[in-house]
């Protein structure tokens, strides 16, 4: 399984979740687990994705995600497991 960390943040405002699984449902793209708060206005969602099914590249999503980010008004970013894993070891 290719799993991907997702991560959102930025000024909540309505439809920020709602847009980002959009596009990852169109993109045969599944949520395996999925976090998401809201701190003084603050919106944070962290989700772990199968990129499996997908038939685009890595960078392609990437790209794609952080061009949604910005006409919503958040920061998407998208990091292989196994990258996020090593940036996370001590």
């Amino acid at each position: 399984m290719k799993k991907t960390i997702i991560t959102v943040v930025g000024h909540d405002t309505v439809g920020i979740i709602a847009r980002v699984c959009t596009y990852l449902a169109e993109n045969n793209i599944n949520i395996l687990d999925i976090s998401q708060t809201i701190v003084q206005g603050y919106f944070n969602m962290m989700m772990i994705v199968d990129m499996n099914h997908t038939g685009k590249p890595f960078g392609d999503i990437t790209d794609e995600l952080t061009r949604l980010g910005e006409e919503i008004g958040v920061i998407i970013k998208c990091q292989s497991e196994e990258i996020f894993n090593q940036m996370h070891r001590l």
